[in-house]
């Protein structure tokens, strides 16, 4: 036994050298994101705040998008409680996303690119790898969650409890090691390292969707299902850390299983066998269209599925909002505004987040194509009759035509949930939706002209496009608080598209940020095939 883990401290202390930068990134983000918005709900919940959005949460898709709250009356929905029900599904979310990349990244994909086996070629045990990397996720988990529970604490807050805080940081790092142990099990079982990673996070989507409904209709099945073990410990109301314990069995069962899946087989094989092909490509792949279709294809879709769902939560919430808005002064003065329905004031705002949302997707297929080219991909296409001119294009076509029907799909979802929620007293229709939403496609144009430039002259930049994408919707999504000179508003891009249907729709705007957009594209282009690829520098 003590051979399969030999000198693994070695490798622990290695692996702490090597990622310190990603390590501090990795706990920094988690922490501030788990435990830094304490101060945001102090103001929403002000006032009847907390009552407003607690009769908003009793919506099902809100119970299916969030969680269940043990809470029964308003009056107890208190601060700790409400942040808790909120906050700490999604904290768990983005714990699991980040534990199962970094263990499959240095496990398997570590096999598949002769790491391991370099590795492997001195004195360190065949499981060694394993075991280090498996502590190494642990205990930043563990770091997180006591980080996240001392800066809870430090707020003071009088229902944000010590021992709630500490469970709430506990939940997010237990959700964390389940599911590094679940990626470690699936890095036994899976061909390949990305058959492991996507085995992993669909096991994740899997079981969210699972607790979404039973969550909605019997939330007692919800205490099956292992994702349920760290949000329906209830930190600040019931405090039940039992669940953390069913979570801490469940990891150990799957680590003493995990490692003795490997150890009996062979380095860079999986229990399952690869997956055979086609003997001959589909015809569709013998074009570039169809190419990088196939190569975005389990992007587009992802994403196009998660704007239907956001637009359906957000849309179901309509026939609550004279509740939620009027209820608090701060939330009345980011979503509502003179002359206006709420309604339409509602509209105008949340389809700057939804079209904000969707052109996350155009800006990662243009993306797509660099990361193509520092994989040595473009070289080998380029040794056929292939042009950079089909390249880069086709990524554009299909970028702006990803962007348009993710502005479809989240307008329609948004519309058609809203009117449903509304009934009678509907007083927008789709067509208005779909204004509203189309209105904002310049913007979309202009940061696919962003990426597009960006690849052409700069393309280790491309990541910079959603830092600017984050800004400018930051400075949109809090104008209404925010007391900033109009000059800096215009900063941001999205600052110069009217809110429909609260302003008028601005045809001088619309025209010429298209152009703005269209410009930096064909721009992009002649850096594009003017500069020196990758593969060749």
């Amino acid at each position: 036994m003590k051979e399969k883990f030999a000198r693994w401290g070695i490798l622990f202390r290695q692996y702490l050298k090597r990622d310190w930068k990603k390590t501090m990134i990795w706990v920094l983000g988690i922490t501030l994101f788990s435990a830094g918005f304490i101060p945001a709900f102090e103001e929403i919940a002000k006032g009847d705040g907390a009552i407003g959005l607690f009769e908003t949460m009793q919506n099902p898709a809100m119970t299916a998008m969030v969680g269940p709250t043990p809470i029964d009356s308003a009056l107890d929905y208190t601060l700790g409680a409400m942040y808790a029900h909120e906050m700490l599904l999604f904290c768990g979310l983005f714990a699991m996303i980040v534990s199962i990349l970094h263990v499959v990244g240095h496990t398997r994909k570590e096999e598949e690119l002769g790491l391991t086996e370099l590795v492997r070629s001195f004195q360190i045990g065949r499981q060694a790898n394993s075991l280090a990397v498996l502590i190494q996720t642990v205990m930043i988990n563990l770091l997180i969650a006591f980080l996240i529970g001392i800066i809870m604490i430090s707020y003071g807050t009088e229902t944000i409890t010590v021992q709630g805080s500490f469970l709430f940081g506990a939940s997010v790092g237990m959700a964390g090691v389940l599911c590094a142990v679940i990626a470690l099990f699936m890095a036994q079982i899976m061909p390949t390292s990305s058959g492991a990673t996507g085995a992993s996070l669909g096991i994740i989507g899997l079981l969210y969707i699972v607790r979404a409904g039973t969550d909605s209709s019997n939330v007692n099945l919800s205490k099956l299902n292992p994702m349920g073990w760290h949000y329906l410990t209830y930190p600040y109301t019931e405090n039940n850390w039992v669940y953390l314990i069913f979570s801490l069995g469940l990891c150990l069962l799957m680590v003493i299983i995990a490692f003795m899946l490997e150890g009996a087989r062979d380095m860079g094989s999986g229990y399952l066998p690869v997956r055979e092909g086609r003997a001959s490509a589909k015809k569709s792949l013998l074009s570039v269209p169809g190419l990088f279709i196939r190569l975005n294809r389990g992007t587009i879709m992802s994403w196009l599925v998660g704007f239907s769902v956001i637009g359906l939560a957000y849309g179901s919430i309509y026939g609550d909002m004279q509740t939620f808005l009027s209820s608090n002064e701060l939330v009345e003065r980011m979503f509502l505004h003179a002359g206006v329905s709420i309604e339409e004031s509602f509209t105008g705002t949340i389809m700057m987040v939804m079209t904000s949302l969707v052109i996350i997707l155009p800006i990662a297929i243009v993306n797509k194509l660099y990361v193509e080219e520092t994989r040595s991909h473009i070289n080998q296409l380029l040794a056929t009759k292939m042009t950079r001119r089909e390249l880069y294009w086709t990524s554009i076509w299909i970028a702006i035509f990803s962007g348009l029907v993710g502005i479809l799909l989240s307008t329609l979802s948004l519309g058609g949930s809203a009117i449903v929620a509304m009934g009678e007293s509907a007083s927008i229709d789709i067509a208005t939706f779909l204004t509203a939403g189309f209105n904002h496609l310049p913007s979309m144009l202009f940061f696919i002209g962003l990426a597009a430039f960006t690849l052409g002259w700069i393309p280790r930049a491309g990541k910079i496009i959603y830092v600017y994408l984050c800004y400018s919707f930051m400075l949109n999504y809090f104008a209404g608080i925010l007391d900033l000179p109009n000059w800096f508003l215009k900063t941001a891009i999205q600052s110069w598209i009217p809110m429909i249907p609260m302003e008028d729709f601005d045809i001088a705007i619309f025209i010429t940020l298209t152009v703005l957009g269209i410009v930096m594209m064909m721009i992009g282009f002649i850096g594009y095939k003017r500069r020196d690829m990758l593969e060749g520098a």
